[in-house]
């Protein structure tokens, strides 16, 4: 049994060594923007580093600090306390409910932000319900301000981390509960004591994308004259063509990222924590009536900024659009062009991501770390900041894929990578390394392993990661007006194009079709959880 024992251990360490090699790979592919960026930022002097200093790094890093913060906040009170809710209660309407918190993730920042200045205009609904309670005279909410970002990035946000901390309330920790009330335990010190450790790592994971989603957004931003890195950088490189200030400025959105990763995972690496195969099922309570209103009166007012009302905008618009016959057999080909960069991106990330998320979540040593935050560069660096870093390196290595969609699709892939690692880490930390190396014990190989323990245990996870690079993908914005082929374009450079136009009868239909396209991966992803379940 000794020498079984160890022949098994030698085998895992040379399984893992080749595992490791492989994500080696995958990182290096994924810091080839940065590497570019590096390029740029050598060839600042230090003049130039101080007049950045003294004129523009403190002001922008104080306004992207301000904003990732109030967004963070904002997006863990809606996210957590609805997550809580649906995870844990059984009301009426609550399967209805659950899909209204997850749609929010089809809406792009920027048709966030052009929505909401519209309804908020003087003749919008918002602008018309606004003077109607506080009078003609009175002042409509201006949202070119930290707090109306935050607003627009919060709504479009929140529902990351609803989806990571409800399925992670989803898991089983019935029996940790119930065994809690037999010592004596009340709700509150089993919340605090139980439900809150087991919630940290899903809670961390959501904070990680939504902060970085926010550190290099540029769709809200731009659309509300916001001024962040971001928005800075591009400004930097469309307006100024002053490639060597935007490097210098994406050098220290890249260190504020990957020193909120490193911050992250400090505080997160003693939070790990493991559920069988066999534990009990956690049972949700019914709702009483007043239960129920209360329930509906929160989510109801969630659901209704975040989705209902900019579904009634787009759908209104839309039909305006139909009734002008303004949809034409362009605007099919735009939707197919879509799906198609869409599910590559997704494919592809979810494959190349999971070497990474799996030898950090056997390994967890500085090695596999460094893995991690070289792999999150992606979300460091504003889209045209990769893109430029990809046409850069097809031009010098790739020649023959210029101008191709192979190019836009490895900018998507390292754009959104970290959303996949991210999600298929949180579900792998969850499996017991027992389970796997039982399967060992029992004759069964890496990939016969892989195949029938460890893939159908966290396939949640990976139908999630799936899901969040699909719809971020589908979305994305600058990379997709730098790369694409001549002549293809996106529903997301379509609204860009129309919005910027105050087109808004054609501007509605490519956003209402973003939101319709999104909803068989939403789909995907919940009938693989009540699988898993």
């Amino acid at each position: 049994m000794l020498a079984k024992a160890t022949r098994l251990s030698a085998l895992s360490n040379n399984q893992f060594s080749s595992l490791g090699s492989i994500a080696a790979v995958i990182v290096i592919l994924a810091i080839l923007p940065l590497l570019h960026v590096v390029a740029y930022g050598l060839d600042l002097s230090v003049d130039q580093w101080k007049a950045l200093w003294s004129h523009r790094i403190p002001g922008l890093l104080l306004n992207t600090l301000t904003l990732a913060l109030i967004v963070a906040i904002f997006s863990l009170i809606l996210g957590v306390s609805s997550a809580w809710i649906v995870a844990r209660k059984s009301f009426a309407g609550r399967k209805v409910a659950i899909w209204l918190l997850l749609l929010p993730l089809t809406i792009p920042t920027y048709v966030f932000a052009h929505i909401y200045t519209s309804l908020l205009d003087r003749e919008g609904w918002l602008g018309k319900l606004w003077h109607f309670i506080f009078g003609a005279s009175s002042s409509v909410p201006d949202l070119s301000n930290v707090f109306g970002v935050a607003f627009i990035l919060a709504l479009a946000g929140f529902s990351y981390i609803f989806l990571l901390v409800r399925t992670s309330l989803s898991h089983s920790t019935q029996s940790l509960e119930e065994a809690a009330q037999i010592q004596g335990a009340g709700p509150r010190e089993i919340f605090l004591k139980i439900n809150l450790p087991l919630m940290r790592p899903a809670i961390a994971a959501g904070l990680a994308v939504i902060i970085l989603h926010v550190l290099s957004d540029f769709g809200a931003v731009s659309m509300l004259r916001y001024q962040t890195f971001t928005l800075s950088i591009y400004n930097q490189m469309s307006g100024r063509m002053d490639f060597n200030a935007a490097a210098g400025l994406s050098f220290i959105l890249i260190a504020l990222s990957l020193s909120f990763l490193v911050l992250e995972r400090f505080f997160r690496k003693r939070q790990r924590f493991f559920s069988g195969a066999q534990t009990k099922k956690v049972e949700r309570q019914q709702a009483s009536r007043n239960q129920q209103l209360l329930i509906w009166t929160w989510l109801g007012l969630i659901t209704t900024f975040s989705f209902l009302l900019p579904l009634a905008w787009m759908v209104h618009l839309s039909f305006d659009a139909w009734q002008q016959d303004l949809i034409d057999s362009e605007f099919w080909q735009y939707c197919i062009n879509s799906g198609i960069i869409a599910f590559a991106s997704a494919t592809i990330a979810l494959v190349i991501a999971f070497p990474i998320a799996f030898y950090h979540a056997r390994k967890h040593n500085l090695l596999s770390q460094t893995y991690l935050h070289l792999s999150s560069v992606g979300f460091a660096l504003p889209g045209p900041v990769i893109a430029l870093g990809v046409l850069a390196f097809v031009l010098a290595q790739l020649p023959f894929i210029y101008g191709t969609l192979a190019a836009l699709i490895i900018a998507m892939v390292i754009r959104f990578l970290p959303l996949a690692i991210q999600a298929q880490e949180a579900s792998l930390q969850q499996l017991t390394p027992s389970i796997e190396e039982a399967g060992r014990v029992f004759g069964a190989g890496p990939i016969e392993n892989l195949r029938r323990v460890i893939l159908p245990i966290v396939s949640g996870g990976m139908a999630t990661a799936w899901v969040l690079v699909f719809i971020d993908a589908l979305k994305e914005l600058p990379a997709t007006l730098i790369l694409r082929p001549t002549g293809f374009d996106t529903l997301p450079v379509r609204i860009w194009i129309e919005a910027s136009e105050e087109m808004l009868e054609l501007a509605a239909p490519a956003a209402l079709m973003l939101v319709i396209g999104t909803l068989p991966a939403i789909w995907i992803m919940r009938k693989s959880e009540k699988m898993g379940h």
